[in-house]
């Protein structure tokens, strides 16, 4: 009896302590896209107990204490604020006209930006705005006893553009305490699931299909190699819930003496788990929940550099597994082919088959999400949190002249700040916005309220401590993102959320990685000098590329459920391959991830018995609040899955088309057969007109796989009619994609003064070395390769550049022997230049066959060999296109080694039918190699000298994992445009303009460059003589990426 009176009582202590101490919340009410000021209060309040939130709507004012007005209200916004004030609530209104209110209101004429940064200012507003709260909700805050570890003395920190001296360590906080530092949206609320010392630094986490949790533990991570150390610390463990208490309390190691694992996903009655440089396989065959089968499906991840390796492995619609990589890359084989690529997306069968890789990213990338409506949006780490995937790089090599123009992986994002709950944020670059972003899942369940579903993603950013709520919207056939603040804030400086994901039970649960050292690059003194960012100096280099500290923790870790107070309890599941109308029935589950399990589960048994309960999923017509039906999507899926697209499913998928629900065609679309029959029901179901955009873009998109169709190509000269198909870029990029497949479908219906015809006699691909296989008609048209090749250190340039067709009919550029050829077989008969000089240690080339039959190789513009041919090709051929490996030696052009030799980039194939190339340009330039210093944010000449009036040619090379550019600016300009870069980096179309600054002191500039690129950039020098800066203007470069160019006379 005593026992239950003392647990009485301290439940009810218990529940006054949470209805008693807790902090306050206030709503700030702002105009569009204009968070900065909010985000500077927001941080200034925070330490004092008030979570500030950002809102363009006024909604749900009932769950705040008080209210920001930051812009113009609405008749019926003024009487919902009237209310609040008159129900005993404050409100602050800051630089807004309007009606006076009668209670707790503090009002606050225009403030000048300068404002925002002065120490005074802000406090008067604190303290104003913790008047208007009244003393209930002080007494609330103090109750919370919310611990102060502020390490900075923040008080003084207002001007939050500059760096502070980080004079001590803050020591880790137990859960309970830290949770006191975090903000989650009101009506949310954070619980704890799991902690050290039953688990330790969860880099990546999944759920099986009976619901349990399993996380990947790397405590090697970064700069622990079991190749050079023979360390493998790192485990896989479940963790389960047994008693129901919403707290794990069994934990099973299902896999150990792992080495920096970096992602699991489910399938096949085990896992597939990243772990550079190899995918493993694991599974438990006894039910012992203990790995016994460990196999390398794999191998070729690159892992010099451990925080870009390969991550986010999901199971995606088409029964593929999808993930992302950093910019270590891949390079080795897979299914019996040789794979090379860079940072981008990916997917493959479960088995390992069928890789692809679909498209580049930007800089370095750890997010990958998919809508309910399988739509791919993905997040790198470098100022780009939100970009979406449209189309395969290989339907995006050509575009219609003067038509928009997006990238298979296009940047979307829409503000460039984080909302930040500590002042001074602690990061190498990109300072105050994304450096660190990963993770892009988007909340696809029910269990939050009707504005998250299916539209709003969760991107953490472990540097800044915070999980960001981005706001999903179409926009055209593609998207666009919104700040949607932060669905956690925390400023406990160990506080380090890496992965935000639905889980089975509808909430969105946080891994927290929970390590005071996040940054994985060394500081640089000229961007943030070390005693600003971390309380120490020395910082050598690990074997993962991380700085080495003695300050990283490797026992800490935690788990956190994001809970919606008004969630539906939670019914857990347990799918099984034995129980198919339980799999069936999970289909129809509000939650994603049950949806996904089923459908998997029922692909990889081969349930066919499954069918005709599809078939009545599929023939649904509701469309749910959010404008979808998820469980048809699924059920065409699985269809697709099991091979089961016969006459009876077809008619089910062809009805489909025309399904109320617009993901619904559009998975219609994706799963039908690419045969005639497909083709007269796309005709004349409406979708390549449909009113939904992305619908529109999936028949474009599509229709580029068909085989070559005279029908198709009469539809789509139809469909490139409408101005729409031609203005919006993601479908003016589809259209095109389908127009080049079926070309001569298209051209015979065609108006020959049409762009798309102009288009297709003129093409330029942009050829990646060992890249994805590429097929190019040459029949009739000039044939141009460019392309820069540098020797290696100590290594002569040996191998082909670029090969296309065979030893009968084909043409190749290689080196051997230390000459440059290019060769043209036709019938038989080959037809060469060769050059005769020895070949410099870089050059940009230029090697043609033109309409004359004349073949030309000019070397950094200078014509550096000639030869003859009887003329153009007259039939295309069945080969590809191979750039910097040509394996096959029956294939090959002509005698050379398989594999090139040399450092190659920036090659493109240009094939032309009107036959306009001018001659090679006869006078030299001035070349400059210019090349960015891995990691350190700098260029590696400081100085450099020119003519005036001299051709110059600077070539730029990027081998850092970020992107930068060059400009070349006015003589004692770099203030005035490194201040125009600083204010451009809030502008959501700063990307498109590559970062340059739109302001006259601006003379040349390149395009930005990804990892890995080269570009040249060549003007004529300035005439008169000075100093004319160069500088990096890529967020947060200028003050420390910059040199000088002496134009001397």
């Amino acid at each position: 009896m005593k026992k239950v009176i003392v647990l009485l009582i301290t439940g009810l202590l218990c529940a006054f302590s949470r209805d008693e101490g807790r902090r306050a919340e206030v709503l700030f009410f702002g105009k569009e896209n204009k968070t900065q000021h909010a985000s500077w209060l927001a941080t200034k309040l925070f330490r004092s107990g008030i979570n500030l939130t950002y809102a363009e709507k006024l909604d749900n004012l009932e769950q705040y204490d008080g209210l920001i007005i930051n812009a113009p209200l609405t008749p019926v916004q003024e009487q919902k604020v009237k209310a609040f004030v008159e129900s005993g609530k404050g409100l602050v209104l800051l630089d807004v006209a309007g009606k006076s209110y009668k209670g707790r209101v503090f009002r606050k004429g225009k403030t000048a930006e300068s404002d925002w940064k002065t120490n005074a200012f802000l406090n008067t507003m604190r303290d104003s705005i913790l008047w208007t709260l009244g003393d209930g909700v002080k007494q609330k805050i103090l109750a919370a006893n919310i611990p102060d570890v502020d390490i900075y003395n923040s008080d003084t920190i207002s001007d939050y553009t500059q760096r502070y001296l980080v004079p001590k360590m803050q020591e880790a906080l137990q859960p309970a305490q830290s949770n006191k530092l975090t903000q989650v949206p009101a009506g949310f609320e954070i619980q704890l699931f799991a902690q050290e010392p039953d688990i330790t630094k969860p880099i990546a986490m999944a759920w099986d299909e009976r619901g349990r949790l399993w996380i990947v533990e790397t405590v090697d991570y970064p700069n622990a190699f079991t190749e050079v150390d023979s360390v493998a610390n790192d485990r896989i463990k479940i963790c389960e819930d047994t008693d129901g208490d919403g707290k794990a309390d069994k934990f099973t190691i299902f896999a150990d003496s792992l080495n920096i694992p970096t992602s699991i996903t489910f399938a096949n009655g085990g896992v597939i788990l990243a772990m550079a440089p190899d995918f493993l396989f694991l599974k438990d065959t006894d039910g012992d929940d203990k790995a016994d089968v460990r196999t390398i499906m794999f191998t070729g991840w690159a892992k010099q550099d451990t925080h870009s390796g390969p991550s986010n492995l999901q199971y995606g619609f088409d029964n593929k597994i999808w993930g992302v990589v950093g910019y270590s890359g891949f390079n080795g084989i897979i299914d019996g082919k040789p794979q090379r690529f860079p940072q981008g997306v990916y997917h493959f069968k479960s088995d390992g088959t069928d890789f692809e890789f679909l498209g580049r990213t930007s800089n370095n990338t750890w997010g990958l999400g998919i809508s309910e409506d399988n739509n791919v949006f993905i997040s790198t780490a470098n100022n780009t949190h939100s970009a979406y995937y449209s189309l395969p790089s290989w339907h995006m090599l050509r575009k219609v002249a003067g038509q928009p123009s997006v990238d298979p992986v296009q940047k979307i994002d829409g503000h460039y700040d984080v909302h930040a709950m500590t002042p001074n944020l602690r990061q190498v670059d990109v300072m105050g916005g994304f450096t660190s972003a990963t993770g892009h899942h988007l909340y696809t369940a029910r269990n939050f309220p009707k504005e998250y579903w299916n539209r709003i993603a969760f991107i953490c950013e472990p540097t800044v401590r915070l999980v960001h709520q981005a706001i999903i919207e179409p926009d055209g056939a593609g998207f666009k993102e919104k700040d949607g603040w932060n669905l956690l804030a925390s400023s406990d400086e160990w506080f380090a959320p890496v992965q935000a994901q639905v889980g089975p039970d509808g909430a969105v649960w946080i891994a927290d990685w929970y390590n005071f050292i996040i940054q994985h690059n060394v500081f640089v003194k000229e961007q943030a000098p070390r005693e600003t960012v971390l309380p120490f100096t020395d910082q050598p280099h690990g074997k993962g590329n991380a700085f080495e500290s003695n300050l990283r923790d490797s026992v800490h870790g935690r788990i956190y459920r994001i809970v919606h107070k008004d969630a539906k309890p939670y019914k857990p599941l347990k799918l099984s391959t034995q129980d198919v109308p339980g799999l069936v029935a999970a289909l129809t589950n509000d939650n994603m991830f049950w949806r996904m399990h089923a459908q998997r589960l029922l692909v990889e048994s081969k349930a066919t018995s499954a069918i005709p309960s599809l078939y009545k999923i599929i023939n649904d017509l509701k469309v749910d609040e959010a404008g979808l039906n998820s469980p048809a999507v699924h059920a065409l899926w699985t269809l697709q899955g099991l091979g089961e697209l016969n006459a009876a499913s077809l008619a089910v998928v062809n009805k489909a088309l025309k399904h109320p629900a617009a993901g619904v065609r559009k998975a219609a679309l994706e799963v039908l057969p690419h045969n005639n029959k497909s083709i007269a029901a796309i005709s004349q179901s409406g979708v390549l007109n449909d009113r939904n955009l992305q619908t529109r873009l999936a028949a474009f998109r599509a229709l580029a796989d068909y085989p070559a169709s005279p029908q198709i190509g009469a539809l789509l000269y139809k469909a490139s009619q409408l101005a729409q198909n031609r203005k919006d870029p993601w479908l003016a990029r589809a259209l095109f994609a389908a127009v080049i497949t079926h070309e001569q479908g298209f051209v015979a219906v065609a108006d020959p003064a049409s762009p798309y015809v102009k288009a297709l006699q003129q093409a330029t691909y942009t050829l990646e070395r060992n890249g994805m296989p590429l097929t190019v008609d040459v029949s009739g048209k000039e044939i141009t390769i460019e392309a820069l090749l540098n020797k290696r250190e100590s290594r002569g340039l040996e191998g082909p550049i670029v090969a296309h067709g065979d030893k009968q009919n084909g043409y190749a550029l290689f080196v051997s022997q230390d000459k440059l050829t290019m060769v043209v077989n036709q019938k038989g008969v080959a037809y060469m230049a060769t050059t005769t000089e020895p070949l410099p240690d870089k050059m940009e080339i230029k090697a043609q066959l033109l309409k004359t039959g004349q073949i030309r190789i000019a070397l950094n513009d200078t014509v550096a060999a000639t030869g003859k041919a009887p003329g153009l090709f007259t039939a295309p051929f069945t080969a590809a296109v191979r750039t910097g490996e040509d394996m096959q030696e029956q294939q090959r052009v002509a005698e050379y080694a398989g594999r090139l030799r040399g450092d190659l980039r920036n090659v493109t194939l240009s094939v032309n039918k009107s036959g306009n190339e001018g001659a090679a340009a006869a006078i030299p330039s001035v070349v400059i190699d210019l090349k960015v210093v891995k990691d350190i944010m700098q260029y590696d000449k400081k100085r450099i000298t020119v003519k005036a009036g001299q051709q110059v040619t600077i070539r730029l090379e990027n081998p850092d994992g970020m992107q930068h550019n060059l400009l070349i600016i006015k003589p004692g300009t770099l203030p005035i445009v490194g201040a125009a870069a600083d204010a451009m980096v809030r502008d959501p179309k700063a990307s498109q303009m590559q970062y340059v600054p739109k302001v006259p002191q601006v003379l040349h500039a390149t395009r930005l460059l990804n990892p890995g690129e080269t570009v040249s950039l060549k003007f004529t020098a300035p005439n008169t003589p000075g100093e004319y800066p160069f500088v990096c203007t890529f967020p947060g470069h200028w003050r420390g990426m910059n040199g000088i160019m002496i134009v001397t006379k």
